[in-house]
């Protein structure tokens, strides 16, 4: 008698990875996007005070009025993605980038700051807008859970290496590493665009993708009449707020409202980055069989629990502070490497694909108006007390839940 041996899974199956062969491009123009993103972001700010000569404040100011400027670029670049297709938008994108670092170089005013800084973000809006579109062009039947894994995988490795890379470059010497800095990051834009411009998806063809009627289709009227979406939406931006916490609240809240020492908010950081980059492909792939609304309330309820724990950790008693911290920090990160490739994956099983790019600039929207409300109220809030921004982050998640099982009936 003979005993069947089950066979093994392949490793790539194992390991939660989509399958990328015939994908590098793509793969690549994300990993450069985000590396040259990590380059630059932790020191705009230094960068153009320290080489013009103009006052701190003044640059922060030029560096906002460029961003509230560059709100309604989703909304803009949705039609395009309709019809020029997710691919070239996004190249586009990264040329515009790329262009906006090459100005960085020249500017020198406050004028020339908000523009240079207005066409960045304009280029960063277009190329995470369209981004959602390239996984749906990557990827083979059943495995977009899996690509959004590994973007997101993808996009803490870059920023990761690239604000490391960046600080070394900042330490080494004054303004001309400064702007090594950015010419990198200048370089960086052009390798991704190139990546893109030449990488030809195999469902490159599919008319949902490379073209759409969809001004016959109603446009974004019929965007906003779909209550699901919307739905959505609302929900999406809980989890928004909830993702400001690593580079609005958790330093602060670490130093001012605990008096800790600031390597212990760092160390939560790589913490971080390394939980998910280790761990985002292999927590997708153990629960792709799950429906996406049942697995993005579980992580809004690791959510809660994540923000209880913050804010509880301001009453324990001082030997237990560290541990309470890293085990918040642990449920925090598993919740985000659990809901990220599934929000993402509603976000495009729910849209009209005649009208994608539009409903992806819509809840690309989510995202702009979460970041930027959320310094302001977190801040607020951690003014009145360090429990505060915690137990309103614990509240909000919380409120996702019955927002997604709605949303569950309702399919």
């Amino acid at each position: 008698m003979t005993t069947a041996t089950a066979t093994p899974a392949p490793l790539r199956d194992r390991l939660g990875l989509p399958d990328t062969s015939g994908r590098t491009g793509l793969v690549g123009a994300h990993l450069i996007d985000s590396l040259g993103t990590g380059l630059i972001l932790a020191f705009t700010l230094v960068y153009f005070a320290r080489t013009t000569g103009l006052a701190v404040a003044a640059v922060g100011a030029a560096i906002t009025a460029a961003r509230l400027l560059a709100l309604p670029t989703a909304i803009g670049v949705g039609p395009l993605i309709d019809r020029y297709g997710a691919r070239v938008v996004a190249a586009g994108g990264n040329a515009l980038s790329a262009l906006a670092f090459g100005g960085y170089l020249l500017a020198q005013q406050l004028w020339q700051i908000v523009l240079v800084c207005l066409l960045a973000q304009i280029g960063h809006v277009a190329y995470w807008t369209s981004s959602t579109g390239l996984v749906v062009l990557a990827a083979a039947e059943g495995e977009r859970t899996r690509w959004f894994a590994l973007v997101q995988t993808l996009r803490n490795a870059g920023l990761g290496l690239g604000g490391a890379l960046g600080a070394l470059l900042v330490a080494g010497g004054g303004t001309g590493s400064l702007r090594l800095l950015v010419a990198l990051n200048g370089v960086s834009y052009v390798v991704a665009t190139v990546l893109l411009a030449t990488w030809r998806p195999a469902q490159a063809a599919a008319p949902a993708e490379e073209a759409a009627p969809a001004e016959e289709a109603g446009g974004y009227r019929a965007v906003l009449r779909d209550r699901r979406y919307l739905l959505l939406v609302a929900v999406n931006l809980t989890f928004v707020f909830g993702s400001m916490i690593l580079s609005m609240l958790l330093a602060v809240y670490l130093t001012e409202g605990l008096h800790r020492e600031p390597w212990v908010a760092g160390s939560l950081l790589v913490l971080n980055g390394l939980q998910v980059v280790l761990t985002g492909n292999l927590v997708a792939g153990r629960l792709e069989r799950f429906r996406p609304t049942r697995v993005l309330a579980a992580a809004s309820l690791l959510n809660a629990l994540a923000f209880g724990a913050f804010a509880l950790v301001a009453a324990a008693p001082g030997w237990a502070v560290l541990a309470a911290l890293y085990a918040a920090m642990f449920l925090y990160n598993l919740a985000e490497t659990m809901a990220t490739p599934f929000r993402e994956e509603l976000s495009v099983s729910l849209a009209d694909p005649g009208l994608r790019g539009r409903y992806l600039a819509v809840y690309q929207l989510s995202w702009n108006i979460g970041q930027a409300v959320a310094p302001a109220l977190l801040t607020l809030l951690l003014g009145r007390g360090a429990a505060w921004p915690w137990l309103f982050l614990l509240v909000l998640s919380l409120a996702a839940v019955p927002g997604l099982l709605r949303l569950e009936r309702d399919r």
